[in-house]
Order: structure tokens, then C-alpha cells, then sequence
């Protein structure tokens, strides 16, 4: 039973002789369901499909005389049922209020199930209505683009009024709710039980690989549009990018178009052939730009675990095909391709040079120091960092001042430092360069300067180039960058910033506007993507729209644990416990291992299904290309 259906067993709501209906769903005991009335007619329940896991809540309607207490609470269960149309939640509205009420419009997640307080019975003493105030810690919003946004969590107080109407068919009047707050109100359990996170994909502005955008989409039958979750996914992809995402990527996709009217199922055929039937928009679209569009579809819908889709045929409005797109062909357009080889690791050992661990966990390889100048320790290095063909890498000099890069496949001369750092003396170490991130397409390297008076963010283009700075509005005297992640498709730059004494982790959107003589880089819009943790230390990409975070909730204990960059999470996503985390890295792909520093413990790795294992007794700044 979940934490919000305990709550609401506990609380009772107010009534009296109440009893769960609880239904055996896929094995899983079913939690937090709708009420059995003790009076009223009989409604049939339908089962959930065999082999379903998730679990099921099946509204109940109101029973006849129902008191005011029992109408708002009935109400607030029946919002998180996957009744069609929620057509029993309106069930306990005015009809006016049933017309105009839009549970699509948007969701607000609180901590916990809605507190419902009892009646004010002067709030509306003309009409003889009551109001029931509710309350929460409302933790996100999910907006009409399936967007969901984090805040910190703050209180949330609301309230339902309801007045006596006469309903359909009956004699005398029933209580029934006029007033309501927009959209649903759900606890995030509900919430992570209804809903689950998607990535749409869209090119990158300009350029020929895709950037991750992730949405919320109803986990089964969506109550609104009656469509399943292929359909809903489709349905999302079309409507474009996501507002905060949206300066920053291009879709091939005609304004306007959209499924074929009707269409709320969308299903294989025994090729793994998805046909997805477009309004008379797809008309007008072919060749290019079809297989663009295609090459979308299917890198979205393979994020869905529900379905094998291996290739996507685009249909006009009249049925007949515009242009089909497989698996292997969709593949080019990624922002990291599948080489088929394992990712290797990297830290740094106690003589500051370079090393490299074997990949895919393997045990009995030892470590062994990288070919070339940063792995001979003649600059001691402080942070590494791996371009994405393991070819090359930066090392930041121990003190903070110099960033060098070099060849770790091939022995060579040390270069002379790409950038150096505005910072001097004792104070650089800690003032100086930040632990650098190459960008995983064009070849950038980035590192954030940290000098007092001259704090910026820097760009060496393809790590040789001459570096320029960085437009960053929000990087005022009293901000500092602790540290940076660029994804791999260069379009999002994750930062640990410190400001007022707190260190937040904070994602960017990462805009290009070519210049007189060079390109012209932005950083703006900074989101939070951990806001319920008092601090962060330290954050790695995990895939295309993943990242593995360290950090402390208020009042708790050191957690490393998966956000997606929304800053949505459950309770799933935290990682078996680690003492002392200074560290930690994230592989692309989510089947090999992640690894960690720890002051206890060393170098260590997390085989996903497995504990963490010690690799290397001493080391620190493990990383992975990126």
C-alpha cells in the first residue's frame, strides 16, 4: 500500500464505515483505490489486462445523500483513477462546473495526497455552501505540453466549495462541488503511478542529430483522448518541443501537423511495422524531410519498453505511404552512435597522472597510466576529462592554473595549455580552472575559469582552437561555477553552482548565433533539476536525458541518485548507499557500470543489479568520455 493510501486510510476522510477495494493487479496488490459504498447501485469493475503490473484505481460514484465530506473526498480519489473521460469525477461537480472543469490542462504534484481540512461553514453563508481548504507541499507543475517542472517544495493551499444542486432524476438536492482548483491535484505517488517520463527527440538547431526532450505521458489509456501510450507518445512528438527546450532544437514537421482524425490506437504489425496515419499536413512533406520525421518517431518511441517498433512507415491522409524508416538507418541521427564497444573509464592516481581502468567492468586488467604527456605525471594533474572518441583528453594542472590537451593513444611531446587561468598564487587551486567537459558532437572543450573578479565559462574549440568565453547573464560576483557537464549533444550544460553559500545543480540551455568572426555561445535559462536537495557535490551525465547526481535532501544523509533533467525522480531511483561520495561518473549507456570516489573506499563501480565493488584503493575524478 502506498504512503498516500495509508494516509488516507488513516485520515478516513471523515467517513464512516469505510472499506478499500483492493484488486490484485499482475501480482502486485493494488493500493490507494476508490471506496466501496455501503448503499447505491452496482457497478462493474473491469480487470486489469493479464500481465499488468501497474497498479489500478477505479473510481466510485457518489452515493444518493451523500454528505458534503464524503463529495470532496470521493472527488479527490476519483482524480487519480484512470476512469475515460474521468467521467465519475465529474460525477461530483455542478454541471456547470463538469462543463468547464479541464483535468488536461495541467497537474500539480504535492509531497503527499491533498490534506483536505474540514468545512468552513461561514465561507458562503448566503448560499449555504461550505468550503474545504486543502493543502500540500506542492513539489512540480506538469503543463499542457506534458513538461514537468520542479520547485522547491512550498506550500500549497487551495480550496473546493461545494453547494446543494438538484442532480438528474432525483427528487431532492444533492451536494455536489462548484469551485475546484485547475487541472488535477495529485500526490506524487499517484502522480508516478498514472504517468511515466517519455523522451521526444528533435534536432539539434541547425545540425543532424537528435536532442532528448522529456515529457509525461499516462502510463495506460490517457482518460482525456482515449489513447494508448504509442499513440499519446506520437501525439507528443507532433505538438513540438517542450517551451524551455523549444530556441534551442528544430523539428522537420509542418505547423499543424498532426494523427489522422480518430485515430487513438497505434499498433505493429508482425514486421514491427508501426503505420502512424497523418492529417492532410503529410501531403505536402517527402524524401528529406519525411525520413527526418520518421528518424524522430522512432528514437522517441524506442524509449517506451512497451513496444518493439523496428521500423515506422509515415502515412498521408489518404493512407498511402509517404516514406518508411528502420532502425539501422534512424541510428545516424543520435547524438552518441552504438560503436558496440564498451566505454572505457578514467581516473586520476595519487601522482596526478591520467589512468585508465578496463571497460564493461572487467575484472583482472590492472590499471595502467594513459599513453602520452598526461599520462607521465610530468604536470600533475587535479581533473580529466575524455573526448568522446577516446582519443584524446584534458588534464587540469593540480594547481588550478593550466588546462592541457593531448593524445592518450599515441606518445607525444607535452603541448603548451590551451587556456590558463586568470587565478594566481596559493588561491588557484581552489580558484582556478573547473574539471573540464568535452562536448560530445562538435568536439568543444569546456571549462568554467573560477578566478575571483573573472569568473567565466570558456570554449576551446575542438580543444585546439582559440578560446573565447561564454555568455552567462546569470554569472554574477557572487555566483560560482563548482563545476560542468555538457551532454552529448551539446545542447544542455549541467552546473553546480554556488551562490549564498549553497550549491544547486542548476541545467542551461545551450544556444549558437554565428558572430562577425566567430560563433556567438549562450548559456541561459537556467532550470533547477535537484531542487529538493539542500546541496549537490557532484552530477554526470547518465544518457541522453539522465544524470546521477551526489548530494543531500535537508536534514539527510549523502544520496547519489538518478534525476532526469526535468529534476523529476521516484523513489526507485536512489543508488545503494556510499560513504563519503567525492565523486562519481556515468557511462552513456545504462548497462555498464557507474563509478565513484570515495574517501573510504577509493576508486569503486556499481555493476547495475549488483552492490558497489572496490576497483582501485586510492585515486579520484573518475570519468567516462564526455
Amino acid at each position: 500500500m502506498s504512503a498516500d493510501a495509508r494516509k488516507r486510510l488513516r485520515a478516513g476522510r471523515g467517513r464512516a464505515g469505510r472499506t478499500l477495494v483492493l484488486a490484485a493487479c499482475g501480482g502486485v496488490l493494488a493500493t490507494g483505490c476508490a471506496t466501496m459504498p455501503d448503499s447505491g447501485d452496482v457497478q462493474d469493475v473491469r480487470g486489469a489486462n493479464p500481465g499488468d503490473s501497474q497498479v489500478r484505481v477505479y473510481a466510485v460514484a457518489p452515493r444518493e445523500n451523500a454528505d458534503p465530506d464524503e463529495i470532496v473526498d470521493g472527488f479527490l480519489e476519483a482524480m487519480t483513477s484512470d476512469d475515460p473521460g474521468f467521467a465519475t469525477a465529474r460525477k461530483y461537480l455542478t454541471r456547470q462546473a463538469a462543463e468547464f472543469w479541464k483535468p488536461e490542462q495541467s497537474i500539480t504534484v504535492l509531497a503527499t495526497a491533498p490534506d483536505r481540512k474540514g468545512a468552513d461553514r461561514n465561507a458562503d453563508p448566503e448560499n449555504q455552501g461550505r468550503a474545504y481548504p486543502i493543502s500540500g507541499r506542492k513539489i512540480a507543475t506538469l503543463d499542457a505540453r506534458h513538461a514537468y517542472q520542479p520547485n522547491s517544495p512550498v506550500e500549497y493551499t487551495q480550496a473546493i466549495h461545494v453547494v446543494q444542486e438538484t442532480v438528474a432524476g432525483g427528487k431532492d438536492k444533492e451536494w455536489r462541488i462548484d469551485g475546484l482548483p485547475p487541472g488535477l491535484v495529485l500526490g506524487e505517488a499517484d502522480f508516478l503511478r498514472n504517468y511515466r517520463s517519455v523522451n521526444k527527440y528533435y534536432f539539434a538547431s541547425g545540425e543532424d542529430w537528435l536532442v532528448a526532450d522529456p515529457v509525461y505521458i499516462r502510463q495506460r489509456q490517457d482518460p482525456v483522448t482515449r489513447m494508448d501510450t504509442v499513440t499519446q507518445t506520437v501525439k507528443a512528438l507532433l505538438e513540438g518541443p517542450t517551451h524551455w527546450l523549444r530556441p534551442a532544437v528544430d523539428s522537420p514537421f509542418p505547423s499543424g501537423t498532426e494523427l489522422k482524425a480518430g485515430v487513438t490506437t497505434l499498433t505493429t504489425d508482425d514486421q514491427f511495422t508501426l503505420k502512424v496515419p497523418l492529417n492532410a499536413k503529410a501531403d505536402r512533406f517527402g524524401g528529406e524531410v519525411c525520413r527526418r520525421m520518421a528518424a524522430q518517431m522512432l528514437v522517441t518511441l524506442g524509449d517506451l519498453p512497451s513496444v518493439r517498433v523496428d521500423q515506422v512507415e509515415l502515412q498521408a491522409d489518404g493512407g498511402g505511404a509517404v516514406c518508411r524508416l528502420g532502425k539501422g538507418q534512424a541510428a545516424e541521427f543520435r547524438a552518441v552512435r552504438d560503436t558496440g564497444q564498451d566505454e572505457t573509464p578514467f581516473f586520476v592516481d595519487d601522482d596526478g597522472r591520467m589512468t585508465a581502468l578496463a571497460p564493461g567492468g572487467k575484472d583482472g586488467v590492472p590499471p595502467a597510466p594513459v599513453p602520452g604527456p598526461l599520462g607521465k605525471g610530468a604536470v600533475p594533474l587535479g581533473s580529466v576529462a575524455v573526448a568522446r572518441g577516446e582519443t584524446r583528453a584534458a588534464g587540469v594542472s593540480r594547481d588550478g592554473t593550466a588546462m592541457y590537451v593531448s593524445s592518450i593513444t599515441t606518445e607525444q611531446e607535452q603541448l603548451p595549455p590551451v587556456f590558463k587561468s586568470a587565478a594566481v598564487g596559493p588561491a588557484a587551486a581552489r580558484d582556478g580552472l573547473s574539471q573540464p567537459s568535452w562536448d560530445g558532437r562538435r568536439g568543444d572543450l569546456w571549462v568554467a575559469d573560477r578566478a575571483k573578479g573573472h569568473q567565466r565559462l570558456v570554449i576551446v574549440p575542438d580543444g585546439t582552437g582559440k578560446w573565447f568565453e561564454v555568455r552567462t547573464p546569470w554569472l554574477t560576483e557572487d555566483t560560482r561555477v563548482e563545476s560542468l557537464r555538457v551532454s552529448a549533444d551539446g545542447v544542455r550544460i549541467a552546473l553546480l553552482i554556488t551562490r549564498d553559500g549553497r550549491t544547486t545543480l542548476q541545467v542551461g540551455r545551450i544556444e549558437r548565433q554565428d558572430g562577425a568572426d566567430q560563433q556567438v555561445v549562450s548559456v541561459v535559462d537556467l532550470q533547477p533539476a535537484a531542487p529538493r536537495m539542500e546541496s549537490v557535490s557532484s552530477v554526470s551525465w547518465a544518457g541522453p536525458s539522465r544524470l546521477v547526481v551526489v548530494g543531500r535532501e535537508a536534514g539527510g544523509v549523502q544520496q547519489i541518485r538518478f534525476l532526469q533533467t526535468d529534476g523529476s525522480t521516484s523513489a526507485s531511483s536512489v543508488l545503494p548507499g556510499l560513504n563519503g561520495v567525492s565523486a562519481v561518473a556515468a557511462p552513456y549507456r545504462e548497462t555498464e557500470p557507474l563509478l565513484a570516489a570515495s574517501g573510504n573506499d577509493g576508486i569503486v563501480r556499481l555493476v547495475p543489479g549488483a552492490n558497489w565493488q572496490p576497483v582501485v584503493k586510492s585515486g579520484s575524478v573518475p570519468v567516462y568520455p564526455g
